[in-house]
Parts: C-alpha cells; structure tokens; sequence
C-alpha cells in the first residue's frame, strides 16, 4: 500500500527518477521550452518552480543548494548560472507559477503517449540565446 507517498513513480527506479527529474529540469531550464509525456510535465513542475523561487535570492547557498538539485553533470554549473543571471530576474516581482503545461492533444506514434509542452511562462518562441548555438 502506498500511504501518505507523494507523486508519481513514472515506471522508474529511485535513481532513475531522479536523473530523468535533473535531466528535464535542465533542458527547462536551458531552452524555456520543453516537449515531454503530461505525466512527466506535471511531476518536473513543482520542482522546477521551487528552483526559480530559490534563484530570485542570489547568495552562495541557494547557487549551491540548485546545482545540487539539478545534479552532477557537467553542464549543471552553466544551467544554474543561467537560472540565477537570467532567468530568475525576470520573475523578481512574479509570486509563483513561473511555468504552463498546455496539452498537445496528439499521442505519441510509438506508445501512443499524450504529449504536453511545459514552458516558462515568459517564453516568446525565438527569443532564447540557446537556439543560436
């Protein structure tokens, strides 16, 4: 029985979870626009939130505290430098629901999965710095 345990397991283990949860928090977070299952978009919400939340105060913990968070990789340092520089001022006066799920509607070819687009909800398409490199 699964008593007072939050969320959605996603047919993972722990730690594959964790990884899929810092991998869809970092392209979120480094193209402000992202294409994933509803079920995924509604799980990296909340947490990806959270991180915007702590990068509005700039100090050596909260860098700290969000490269932890978005994991071990090489590029984590560079996601959470641009969460803190440019993300994160933006939303300085904003008090919460920093991103949008808006349901695609078609299903996955393959599994027939439905698929939804989770943003930031001041993306305007082709103004990203990411999609000139």
């Amino acid at each position: 029985m699964r008593h007072k345990v939050a969320g959605r397991k996603l047919n993972r283990s722990r730690p594959h979870y964790h990884r899929l949860m810092q991998n869809l928090m970092c392209q979120l977070f480094t193209h402000h626009r992202i294409v994933t299952t509803i079920s995924k978009a509604k799980e990296v919400r909340p947490q990806a939130e959270k991180l915007i939340t702590l990068a509005r105060e700039k100090n050596l913990i909260n860098v700290r505290r969000a490269v932890t968070a978005l994991g071990s990789h090489r590029m984590a340092k560079d996601v959470a430098r641009h969460l803190f520089d440019d993300i994160a001022p933006t939303f300085k006066d904003r008090p919460g629901g920093y991103t949008r799920i808006m349901r695609l509607g078609n299903r996955r070819l393959g599994d027939g999965g439905e698929q939804a687009i989770i943003e930031l909800v001041n993306y305007t398409p082709g103004s990203t710095e990411s999609d000139d490199e």
